[in-house]
């Protein structure tokens, strides 16, 4: 194919992340002519400092590869799919026991070499801070996008972005115990809407004595937002006295534990995250507890001695849009289709996430240019759970999520937990193979 023609397929891509990149191979497989724009090394963020595209500023882990875990999975189906990053994290990757782990160095240049080599991508070392009014883009610029940028993407959607998160902690449904929890609502309004996990006083002390206790992860020189009343963690609400937690997000007013026939101490209250009940959001639990440190105190919590957790609390800067409302499952912005957005501004977490947005993006935006037809991801893949989370429309507060296999279409039967997760494995690659073969 001549330069000249590909030219009239020109795909603007702003951001040199894994989503970035990522959409940047796709769509110079498939014969499109990209411009990749990184405001590195001109430009760094707060938490940047190498000039390689594809930087890794967080953990060097990319999760478990175990395929009975939704990061094993996901990281199956994006080999399968012939993703650059995956391809680049299995030739770096460094002994991590059933992790993939990897060389942050080795990762990043073996991205950056392998871009610079395709004739189809154009590497710009500028910052954007406009959107351009005419040709396909992908935005693609991570949760730190510069002041300047976050603007124009405010400009275009014509609403606020999220700037920062204050998350409480997820856990699968089939972890919590109720012989311990029961479903229920204060005052018995609203229906059995929430699980339960009663406290005697005990217990309750005990509980905020961890908190108190508990290891926190330090703000960053960028995070020095001071989060508003109605979000303050709770180790900050336990500081403030050891009742304070009874009388806010743990109070049990109007909740009788059926195993005594009375009132708790205290209560940690779960609302359903989605319309399966797979998933259950520990209510009012925003914390800055270490990852560690949660799985360990929240596990001293009646009923979730065993919880698994798919999403940790956090409370830390992360840009991301309100995608349910902006996105359509292409993620083409509704309101101007030849935008697409991808990575963790769509409101996904973790690298691989990101990466499998930025492939989907790529694809897509290729697809377009070359005059096919887009098809979706089946909602059965890990890749397409993803989609079905970014495009929930029935989301009441959406906030980031990373990949679990609660976000799959659950599975019948009496199968153990982990039967079903192979199973539902299963189901993922097999349905993927019929996806491949589509966009090939």
């Amino acid at each position: 194919m001549q330069r000249r023609n590909m030219r009239e397929r020109q795909l603007l891509i702003i951001g040199g992340g894994l989503a970035g990149c990522e959409a940047a191979w796709q769509a110079a497989c498939r014969g499109v002519a990209v411009t990749l724009c990184e405001m590195k090394p001109k430009r760094f963020s707060a938490a940047h400092c190498s000039p390689l595209l594809g930087e890794l500023v967080c953990s060097n882990s990319f999760k478990s590869e175990a395929l009975e875990t939704g990061p094993g999975l996901l990281k199956e189906e994006l080999r399968r799919l012939g993703s650059l990053i995956i391809q680049a994290a299995d030739q770096s990757r460094v002994p991590a026991g059933s992790a993939l782990a990897v060389d942050r160095e080795v990762f990043a240049r073996l991205i950056t070499e392998a871009l610079e080599k395709r004739p189809e991508i154009e590497i710009t070392r500028e910052e954007v801070t406009s959107i351009p009014e005419q040709g396909m883009v992908i935005i693609a610029t991570g949760p730190l996008t510069s002041d300047a940028f976050a603007q124009a993407i405010m400009e275009l959607t014509r609403r606020l972005l999220a700037f920062y998160d204050a998350i409480s902690p997820i856990v699968a449904a089939d972890s919590i115990d109720f012989a311990i929890a029961f479903k229920g609502s204060r005052y018995g309004k609203g229906g059995a809407d929430y699980v339960n996990c009663p406290m005697n006083r005990e217990e309750y002390y005990r509980f905020v004595k961890a908190v108190r206790e508990g290891q926190k992860v330090p703000l960053h020189a960028f995070e020095g937002a001071v989060p508003f009343e109605g979000c303050l963690p709770i180790e900050d609400l336990a500081e403030r006295g050891a009742d304070t937690l009874a009388f806010g997000p743990m109070k049990p007013v109007g909740l009788i534990d059926p195993r005594t026939g009375e009132q708790p101490f205290a209560v940690v209250q779960l609302r359903q995250e989605n319309r399966e009940g797979t998933l259950y959001n520990i209510v009012g639990f925003q914390t800055k507890l270490t990852y560690t440190e949660q799985e360990r105190i929240f596990r001293l919590i009646p009923g979730l001695e065993r919880a698994e957790f798919v999403r940790h609390g956090s409370l830390h800067r992360n840009t991301f849009i309100d995608a349910p409302r902006l996105l359509r499952g292409t993620l083409q912005l509704k309101a101007d289709p030849r935008i697409f957005f991808a990575g963790q501004l769509t409101g996904i977490e973790g690298y691989m996430e990101s990466t499998a947005m930025g492939f989907l993006a790529g694809v897509n935006a290729a697809r377009l240019l070359t005059g096919q037809e887009i098809i979706l991801p089946p909602r059965t893949t890990a890749v397409g759970a993803l989609v079905g989370h970014i495009t929930n429309r029935f989301a009441r507060d959406y906030q980031p999520m990373n990949v679990n296999f609660g976000l799959l279409p659950p599975l019948g039967g009496r199968e153990g937990r982990m039967e079903k997760r192979q199973h539902m494995a299963d189901r993922a690659l097999r349905d993927l193979t019929a996806w491949k073969e589509a966009i090939a």
